[in-house]
Protein backbone atom coordinates (compact mmCIF):
# COMPACT_ATOMS: atom_id res chain seq x y z
CA UNK A 1 0.00 0.00 0.00
CA UNK A 2 2.72 2.40 -1.22
CA UNK A 3 1.75 6.16 -1.88
CA UNK A 4 3.20 6.76 -5.27
CA UNK A 5 5.52 9.36 -4.18
CA UNK A 6 7.18 6.86 -1.50
CA UNK A 7 7.50 3.50 -3.06
CA UNK A 8 10.13 2.64 -0.21
CA UNK A 9 10.10 -1.15 1.15
CA UNK A 10 10.52 -1.58 4.97
CA UNK A 11 13.48 -3.02 5.90
CA UNK A 12 14.64 -4.67 9.31
CA UNK A 13 17.50 -6.81 10.56
CA UNK A 14 14.60 -8.41 12.98
CA UNK A 15 14.88 -12.55 12.94
CA UNK A 16 11.92 -14.59 14.21
CA UNK A 17 13.96 -14.51 17.68
CA UNK A 18 12.80 -13.93 21.20
CA UNK A 19 13.36 -10.31 21.21
CA UNK A 20 10.76 -10.25 17.89
CA UNK A 21 8.36 -12.70 20.13
CA UNK A 22 8.25 -10.91 23.01
CA UNK A 23 7.44 -7.69 21.02
CA UNK A 24 4.39 -9.49 19.55
CA UNK A 25 3.69 -10.36 22.75
CA UNK A 26 4.09 -7.17 24.81
CA UNK A 27 2.91 -4.99 22.25
CA UNK A 28 -0.44 -7.54 22.06
CA UNK A 29 -0.99 -7.55 26.07
CA UNK A 30 -0.94 -3.97 26.03
CA UNK A 31 -3.15 -3.27 23.36
CA UNK A 32 -5.56 -5.74 24.57
CA UNK A 33 -5.76 -4.24 28.04
CA UNK A 34 -5.94 -0.73 26.15
CA UNK A 35 -8.71 -1.61 24.05
CA UNK A 36 -10.73 -3.04 26.40
CA UNK A 37 -10.47 -0.30 28.69
CA UNK A 38 -11.78 1.83 25.95
CA UNK A 39 -14.62 -0.16 24.58
CA UNK A 40 -15.84 -1.62 28.14
CA UNK A 41 -17.72 1.54 27.99
CA UNK A 42 -20.32 0.95 25.04
CA UNK A 43 -20.43 -2.68 26.83
CA UNK A 44 -22.07 -0.64 29.82
CA UNK A 45 -23.78 2.05 28.04
CA UNK A 46 -27.34 1.44 29.17
CA UNK A 47 -25.92 1.18 32.89
CA UNK A 48 -23.90 4.26 32.40
CA UNK A 49 -26.81 6.37 31.38
CA UNK A 50 -29.05 5.63 33.87
CA UNK A 51 -26.36 6.84 36.61
CA UNK A 52 -24.77 9.73 34.92
CA UNK A 53 -26.98 11.09 32.27
CA UNK A 54 -30.69 10.58 33.28
CA UNK A 55 -33.31 12.28 30.66
CA UNK A 56 -36.36 10.36 32.23
CA UNK A 57 -36.52 8.34 28.68
CA UNK A 58 -34.23 5.46 27.77
CA UNK A 59 -33.80 6.33 24.09
CA UNK A 60 -32.20 10.08 25.44
CA UNK A 61 -30.42 8.56 28.22
CA UNK A 62 -28.74 5.98 25.80
CA UNK A 63 -27.71 8.99 22.96
CA UNK A 64 -26.44 11.19 25.78
CA UNK A 65 -24.24 7.86 27.01
CA UNK A 66 -23.05 7.35 23.56
CA UNK A 67 -22.45 11.08 22.63
CA UNK A 68 -20.07 10.56 26.04
CA UNK A 69 -18.43 7.40 23.93
CA UNK A 70 -18.10 9.50 21.04
CA UNK A 71 -16.30 12.40 22.88
CA UNK A 72 -13.52 10.61 23.53
CA UNK A 73 -13.16 9.97 19.53
CA UNK A 74 -13.31 13.16 19.30
CA UNK A 75 -9.98 14.17 21.51
CA UNK A 76 -8.25 11.22 19.23
CA UNK A 77 -6.74 13.43 16.53
CA UNK A 78 -5.47 15.54 18.89
CA UNK A 79 -3.52 12.56 20.42
CA UNK A 80 -2.90 11.09 17.48
CA UNK A 81 -0.71 14.51 16.69
CA UNK A 82 1.28 14.71 19.93
CA UNK A 83 1.71 11.15 21.31
CA UNK A 84 2.38 10.00 17.11
CA UNK A 85 4.99 12.92 17.00
CA UNK A 86 6.38 11.83 20.21
CA UNK A 87 6.90 8.29 19.13
CA UNK A 88 8.76 9.40 15.64
CA UNK A 89 10.82 11.61 18.11
CA UNK A 90 11.56 9.87 21.15
CA UNK A 91 10.70 6.17 19.94
CA UNK A 92 8.04 3.48 19.78
CA UNK A 93 8.55 2.28 22.91
CA UNK A 94 8.60 5.39 24.93
CA UNK A 95 5.26 5.91 23.30
CA UNK A 96 3.32 3.16 23.79
CA UNK A 97 4.40 3.29 27.57
CA UNK A 98 2.60 6.93 27.80
CA UNK A 99 -0.37 6.06 25.99
CA UNK A 100 -0.93 3.38 28.49
CA UNK A 101 -0.34 4.97 31.81
CA UNK A 102 -2.98 8.07 30.23
CA UNK A 103 -5.51 5.23 29.23
CA UNK A 104 -5.21 3.91 32.84
CA UNK A 105 -5.91 7.19 34.39
CA UNK A 106 -9.00 7.70 32.29
CA UNK A 107 -10.35 4.22 33.17
CA UNK A 108 -9.38 4.75 37.12
CA UNK A 109 -12.19 8.04 36.95
CA UNK A 110 -14.57 6.58 35.22
CA UNK A 111 -14.54 3.28 37.73
CA UNK A 112 -14.60 5.69 40.56
CA UNK A 113 -17.07 8.76 39.47
CA UNK A 114 -19.60 9.40 42.01
CA UNK A 115 -23.42 9.21 40.20
CA UNK A 116 -25.61 11.72 38.99
CA UNK A 117 -27.76 11.20 42.25
CA UNK A 118 -25.03 11.78 44.84
CA UNK A 119 -23.17 14.99 42.91
CA UNK A 120 -25.21 15.79 40.48
CA UNK A 121 -23.43 17.44 37.05
CA UNK A 122 -20.21 16.92 38.27
CA UNK A 123 -21.00 13.28 37.70
CA UNK A 124 -21.33 13.75 33.80
CA UNK A 125 -18.13 15.73 33.98
CA UNK A 126 -15.93 13.16 35.52
CA UNK A 127 -17.57 10.66 33.11
CA UNK A 128 -16.31 13.32 30.40
CA UNK A 129 -13.16 13.92 31.40
CA UNK A 130 -12.20 10.36 31.96
CA UNK A 131 -13.28 9.64 28.10
CA UNK A 132 -11.25 12.73 27.03
CA UNK A 133 -7.77 10.97 28.71
CA UNK A 134 -9.32 7.83 27.18
CA UNK A 135 -9.64 8.99 23.92
CA UNK A 136 -5.97 11.22 23.97
CA UNK A 137 -4.23 7.89 24.52
CA UNK A 138 -5.86 5.84 22.14
CA UNK A 139 -5.30 8.39 19.11
CA UNK A 140 -1.81 7.23 19.79
CA UNK A 141 -2.23 3.70 20.35
CA UNK A 142 -2.69 2.46 16.33
CA UNK A 143 0.36 4.40 14.83
CA UNK A 144 2.84 3.39 18.02
CA UNK A 145 1.82 0.21 18.25
CA UNK A 146 1.82 -0.88 13.97
CA UNK A 147 4.97 0.64 14.02
CA UNK A 148 6.45 -0.96 16.54
CA UNK A 149 4.90 -4.24 15.35
CA UNK A 150 5.95 -4.32 11.98
CA UNK A 151 9.77 -2.84 12.47
CA UNK A 152 10.33 -5.54 14.68
CA UNK A 153 8.98 -8.17 12.32
CA UNK A 154 11.09 -10.27 9.61
CA UNK A 155 10.64 -9.35 6.11
CA UNK A 156 8.09 -11.52 4.42
CA UNK A 157 5.95 -11.55 7.76
CA UNK A 158 5.30 -7.69 8.38
CA UNK A 159 1.67 -8.95 7.60
CA UNK A 160 1.51 -11.84 10.19
CA UNK A 161 3.20 -9.48 12.71
CA UNK A 162 1.44 -6.65 12.56
CA UNK A 163 -2.36 -8.79 12.36
CA UNK A 164 -1.34 -8.90 16.26
CA UNK A 165 -2.47 -5.51 16.58
CA UNK A 166 -6.38 -6.53 15.59
CA UNK A 167 -6.31 -9.95 16.78
CA UNK A 168 -5.10 -8.32 20.14
CA UNK A 169 -8.12 -6.19 20.10
CA UNK A 170 -10.26 -8.94 19.31
CA UNK A 171 -8.64 -10.50 22.62
CA UNK A 172 -9.95 -7.37 23.98
CA UNK A 173 -13.26 -7.79 22.84
CA UNK A 174 -13.50 -11.56 24.16
CA UNK A 175 -12.58 -10.10 27.90
CA UNK A 176 -15.11 -7.26 27.55
CA UNK A 177 -17.38 -10.04 26.92
CA UNK A 178 -16.63 -12.23 29.20
CA UNK A 179 -16.54 -9.72 31.89
CA UNK A 180 -20.09 -8.84 30.86
CA UNK A 181 -21.08 -11.90 30.87
CA UNK A 182 -20.36 -12.68 34.21
CA UNK A 183 -21.62 -9.78 35.49
CA UNK A 184 -24.73 -9.49 34.24
CA UNK A 185 -25.56 -13.41 34.49
CA UNK A 186 -23.79 -13.74 38.60
CA UNK A 187 -25.90 -10.37 39.23
CA UNK A 188 -29.62 -9.07 39.26
CA UNK A 189 -30.18 -6.41 36.95
CA UNK A 190 -30.28 -3.86 40.16
CA UNK A 191 -27.15 -4.58 41.40
CA UNK A 192 -25.28 -4.43 37.84
CA UNK A 193 -27.36 -0.94 37.76
CA UNK A 194 -26.13 -0.02 41.01
CA UNK A 195 -22.28 -0.78 41.48
CA UNK A 196 -21.79 -3.95 39.14
CA UNK A 197 -20.74 -2.07 36.14
CA UNK A 198 -17.69 -0.79 37.81
CA UNK A 199 -16.64 -4.12 38.02
CA UNK A 200 -15.18 -4.06 34.62
CA UNK A 201 -13.25 -0.78 34.98
CA UNK A 202 -11.94 -1.58 37.65
CA UNK A 203 -9.88 -4.91 36.30
CA UNK A 204 -8.79 -2.78 33.47
CA UNK A 205 -6.74 -0.88 35.81
CA UNK A 206 -4.74 -3.84 35.53
CA UNK A 207 -3.00 -1.88 32.37
CA UNK A 208 -0.81 0.05 34.64
CA UNK A 209 1.54 -2.77 35.88
CA UNK A 210 1.34 -4.13 31.70
CA UNK A 211 3.16 -0.76 31.20
CA UNK A 212 5.59 -0.46 33.62
CA UNK A 213 6.51 -4.27 32.47
CA UNK A 214 6.67 -3.11 28.71
CA UNK A 215 8.84 0.21 29.73
CA UNK A 216 11.60 -1.77 31.45
CA UNK A 217 11.69 -5.24 29.57
CA UNK A 218 11.26 -4.01 25.91
CA UNK A 219 13.61 -2.79 23.22
CA UNK A 220 13.19 -0.32 21.12
CA UNK A 221 12.59 -1.30 17.10
CA UNK A 222 15.80 -1.93 15.08
CA UNK A 223 14.50 0.07 12.37
CA UNK A 224 13.80 2.97 14.59
CA UNK A 225 17.41 3.02 16.36
CA UNK A 226 18.51 2.93 13.00
CA UNK A 227 16.83 5.49 11.42
CA UNK A 228 17.58 7.36 14.66
CA UNK A 229 21.64 6.94 13.80
CA UNK A 230 21.29 8.26 10.40
CA UNK A 231 19.75 11.13 11.13
CA UNK A 232 20.33 12.19 14.54
CA UNK A 233 17.95 13.99 16.95
CA UNK A 234 17.55 17.67 15.51
CA UNK A 235 15.21 20.14 16.14
CA UNK A 236 14.53 20.53 12.17
CA UNK A 237 12.59 17.18 12.58
CA UNK A 238 9.41 17.67 12.21
CA UNK A 239 6.83 14.45 11.25
CA UNK A 240 3.71 16.44 11.50
CA UNK A 241 4.89 19.24 9.34
CA UNK A 242 6.30 16.94 7.16
CA UNK A 243 3.24 14.47 6.77
CA UNK A 244 1.27 17.08 5.49
CA UNK A 245 3.79 18.90 3.01
CA UNK A 246 5.44 15.79 1.65
CA UNK A 247 2.58 13.19 2.12
CA UNK A 248 -0.71 14.87 1.25
CA UNK A 249 -1.85 12.20 -0.72
CA UNK A 250 -0.79 9.01 1.39
CA UNK A 251 -2.39 10.48 4.44
CA UNK A 252 -5.92 10.96 2.14
CA UNK A 253 -5.45 7.64 0.27
CA UNK A 254 -4.61 6.26 4.15
CA UNK A 255 -7.80 8.14 5.68
CA UNK A 256 -10.01 6.67 2.63
CA UNK A 257 -9.38 3.34 3.21
CA UNK A 258 -9.08 3.44 7.36
CA UNK A 259 -12.80 4.76 7.28
CA UNK A 260 -13.88 0.89 6.72
CA UNK A 261 -11.13 0.01 9.31
CA UNK A 262 -13.16 1.97 11.95
CA UNK A 263 -16.51 1.64 10.71
CA UNK A 264 -16.40 -2.21 10.73
CA UNK A 265 -15.25 -2.54 14.01
CA UNK A 266 -17.53 0.16 16.02
CA UNK A 267 -20.52 -0.97 14.40
CA UNK A 268 -20.33 -4.83 13.47
CA UNK A 269 -18.00 -5.41 16.66
CA UNK A 270 -18.64 -3.04 19.52
CA UNK A 271 -22.35 -1.64 18.80
CA UNK A 272 -23.71 -4.71 18.00
CA UNK A 273 -24.24 -6.24 21.21
CA UNK A 274 -26.20 -3.23 22.10
CA UNK A 275 -27.90 -3.39 18.80
CA UNK A 276 -29.19 -6.62 18.68
CA UNK A 277 -30.87 -6.43 22.47
CA UNK A 278 -32.53 -3.41 21.53
CA UNK A 279 -33.64 -4.07 17.93
CA UNK A 280 -34.24 -7.79 17.59
CA UNK A 281 -35.27 -8.28 21.68
CA UNK A 282 -32.20 -10.25 22.89
CA UNK A 283 -31.13 -10.28 26.29
CA UNK A 284 -27.90 -8.99 27.24
CA UNK A 285 -26.42 -12.84 27.92
CA UNK A 286 -27.66 -13.59 24.70
CA UNK A 287 -25.69 -10.79 22.88
CA UNK A 288 -22.69 -11.51 25.00
CA UNK A 289 -22.10 -15.32 23.99
CA UNK A 290 -22.59 -14.70 20.41
CA UNK A 291 -19.97 -11.46 20.69
CA UNK A 292 -17.62 -14.16 22.74
CA UNK A 293 -17.85 -16.51 19.86
CA UNK A 294 -17.53 -14.16 17.21
CA UNK A 295 -14.69 -12.32 18.66
CA UNK A 296 -12.69 -15.76 18.92
CA UNK A 297 -13.05 -16.59 15.17
CA UNK A 298 -12.04 -12.60 14.72
CA UNK A 299 -8.54 -12.92 16.51
CA UNK A 300 -7.82 -16.27 14.43
CA UNK A 301 -9.29 -14.65 11.40
CA UNK A 302 -7.03 -11.39 11.77
CA UNK A 303 -3.35 -13.65 11.52
CA UNK A 304 -4.51 -15.88 8.78
CA UNK A 305 -6.00 -12.51 7.05
CA UNK A 306 -2.46 -10.78 7.59
CA UNK A 307 -0.16 -13.94 6.46
CA UNK A 308 -2.46 -14.66 3.13
CA UNK A 309 -1.26 -10.84 2.83
CA UNK A 310 2.35 -11.37 3.06
CA UNK A 311 1.67 -13.86 0.17
CA UNK A 312 -0.61 -12.35 -2.11
CA UNK A 313 -0.28 -8.85 -1.78
CA UNK A 314 -2.19 -6.30 0.87
CA UNK A 315 -4.28 -4.41 -2.26
CA UNK A 316 -5.70 -8.00 -3.62
CA UNK A 317 -6.38 -9.51 0.31
CA UNK A 318 -8.28 -6.37 1.10
CA UNK A 319 -10.30 -5.86 -2.67
CA UNK A 320 -11.30 -9.24 -1.80
CA UNK A 321 -12.35 -9.15 1.88
CA UNK A 322 -14.03 -5.66 1.17
CA UNK A 323 -16.34 -6.58 -1.24
CA UNK A 324 -17.19 -10.02 0.59
CA UNK A 325 -18.16 -7.76 3.52
CA UNK A 326 -20.43 -5.14 1.55
CA UNK A 327 -22.36 -8.12 -0.46
CA UNK A 328 -23.19 -9.93 2.19
CA UNK A 329 -23.86 -7.42 5.47
CA UNK A 330 -27.46 -6.97 4.08
CA UNK A 331 -28.42 -10.86 4.00
CA UNK A 332 -27.05 -11.80 7.50
CA UNK A 333 -28.81 -8.70 8.96
CA UNK A 334 -32.28 -9.34 7.15
CA UNK A 335 -31.85 -12.69 7.85
CA UNK A 336 -31.32 -12.07 11.73
CA UNK A 337 -34.53 -9.86 11.18
CA UNK A 338 -36.44 -12.29 10.01
CA UNK A 339 -35.67 -15.31 12.27
CA UNK A 340 -33.89 -13.71 15.74
CA UNK A 341 -33.09 -16.89 17.60
CA UNK A 342 -29.94 -17.33 19.29
CA UNK A 343 -28.50 -19.77 16.87
CA UNK A 344 -29.05 -17.35 14.10
CA UNK A 345 -27.32 -14.13 16.63
CA UNK A 346 -24.55 -16.47 16.91
CA UNK A 347 -23.81 -17.26 12.87
CA UNK A 348 -24.67 -13.96 11.77
CA UNK A 349 -22.32 -12.38 14.89
CA UNK A 350 -19.50 -15.41 13.56
CA UNK A 351 -19.76 -14.11 9.86
CA UNK A 352 -19.31 -10.88 10.49
CA UNK A 353 -16.53 -10.91 13.22
CA UNK A 354 -14.70 -13.15 10.31
CA UNK A 355 -15.77 -10.85 7.72
CA UNK A 356 -14.20 -7.85 9.31
CA UNK A 357 -11.11 -9.36 10.34
CA UNK A 358 -10.52 -9.73 6.43
CA UNK A 359 -10.30 -6.65 6.16
CA UNK A 360 -8.79 -5.17 9.82
CA UNK A 361 -6.02 -8.02 9.95
CA UNK A 362 -4.41 -6.87 6.73
CA UNK A 363 -4.99 -2.67 7.65
CA UNK A 364 -2.18 -2.11 9.84
CA UNK A 365 0.47 -3.74 7.72
CA UNK A 366 -1.25 -2.02 4.30
CA UNK A 367 -0.98 1.46 6.28
CA UNK A 368 2.27 1.16 7.87
CA UNK A 369 3.49 0.86 4.17
CA UNK A 370 2.71 3.97 2.91
CA UNK A 371 4.51 6.20 5.46
CA UNK A 372 8.36 6.48 5.77
CA UNK A 373 9.92 4.94 9.17
CA UNK A 374 10.73 8.51 10.66
CA UNK A 375 7.11 9.59 10.14
CA UNK A 376 5.19 6.55 10.28
CA UNK A 377 3.30 6.76 13.67
CA UNK A 378 2.23 10.39 13.11
CA UNK A 379 1.13 9.54 9.56
CA UNK A 380 -0.38 6.18 10.45
CA UNK A 381 -1.93 7.81 13.79
CA UNK A 382 -3.41 10.94 11.97
CA UNK A 383 -4.71 8.64 9.16
CA UNK A 384 -6.40 6.10 11.44
CA UNK A 385 -7.75 8.60 13.70
CA UNK A 386 -9.19 11.13 11.41
CA UNK A 387 -11.40 8.31 10.00
CA UNK A 388 -12.43 7.11 13.56
CA UNK A 389 -13.05 9.91 15.01
CA UNK A 390 -15.73 10.63 12.19
CA UNK A 391 -16.96 7.31 11.46
CA UNK A 392 -16.34 5.34 14.72
CA UNK A 393 -17.13 7.39 17.40
CA UNK A 394 -20.19 9.08 17.06
CA UNK A 395 -21.12 5.53 15.04
CA UNK A 396 -23.04 4.22 18.02
CA UNK A 397 -25.19 7.48 18.93
CA UNK A 398 -25.89 7.99 14.72
CA UNK A 399 -27.28 4.21 14.55
CA UNK A 400 -29.49 4.45 17.56
CA UNK A 401 -31.49 7.51 16.49
CA UNK A 402 -31.47 5.90 12.48
CA UNK A 403 -32.74 2.85 14.00
CA UNK A 404 -35.88 5.50 14.47
CA UNK A 405 -35.98 5.91 10.65
CA UNK A 406 -37.45 4.77 7.93
CA UNK A 407 -34.23 2.53 7.56
CA UNK A 408 -35.11 0.67 10.79
CA UNK A 409 -33.21 -2.41 11.42
CA UNK A 410 -30.92 -2.21 8.45
CA UNK A 411 -29.20 1.03 9.24
CA UNK A 412 -25.99 -0.26 10.50
CA UNK A 413 -25.57 -2.18 7.23
CA UNK A 414 -26.21 0.74 5.34
CA UNK A 415 -23.48 2.79 7.39
CA UNK A 416 -20.65 0.01 6.75
CA UNK A 417 -21.68 -0.44 2.83
CA UNK A 418 -20.63 3.14 2.25
CA UNK A 419 -17.33 2.79 4.47
CA UNK A 420 -17.12 0.33 2.22
CA UNK A 421 -17.42 1.71 -1.18
CA UNK A 422 -15.24 4.60 -0.01
CA UNK A 423 -12.49 2.15 1.02
CA UNK A 424 -12.64 0.30 -2.29
CA UNK A 425 -11.18 3.43 -4.15
CA UNK A 426 -8.90 3.98 -1.92
CA UNK A 427 -7.98 0.07 -2.16
CA UNK A 428 -7.71 0.38 -5.79
CA UNK A 429 -5.56 3.19 -5.85
CA UNK A 430 -2.87 1.46 -3.21
CA UNK A 431 0.15 -0.08 -4.71
CA UNK A 432 0.81 -3.45 -4.22
CA UNK A 433 3.33 -5.16 -2.18
CA UNK A 434 3.27 -8.44 -3.20
CA UNK A 435 6.64 -10.03 -1.69
CA UNK A 436 8.27 -6.94 -0.87
CA UNK A 437 6.11 -6.37 2.38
Amino acid sequence: MTDVTHNQTIKSDAKPNSNAKKAVAAASIGNALEWYDFTIYALFAVYIAKNFFPGGNDTVELIKSFLAFGLGFLIRPLGAVVLGVYADKAGRKAALFLTIMIMAAGTLLIAIAPTYAAIGIGAPMIILAGRVLQGFSAGGEVGSAAAFLVEHAPEGQKGKYAAWLQASMAFSNIIGAFVALAVTSLLTEDQVGDWGWRIPFILGLLIAPVGLWMRRSLDETPVFKAEFDKQGKTAEHAPLKEVFVNYGGALLKGTAFSVLWAASVYVMIIYMPIYVQRAFGFTGSQAFIAALIGNSLMAVGCIVAGAVSDKIGRRLTLAITTTVLLIAIHPLLWWLHHSPTLSTLITVQSCFCVMVAGVVGVAPSALSEVFPTHIRSTGMSLAYNISTTIFGGFAPAALTWLGTTSLGYSAPAWYVSIAAVIALFAIFKMSDNKKTA
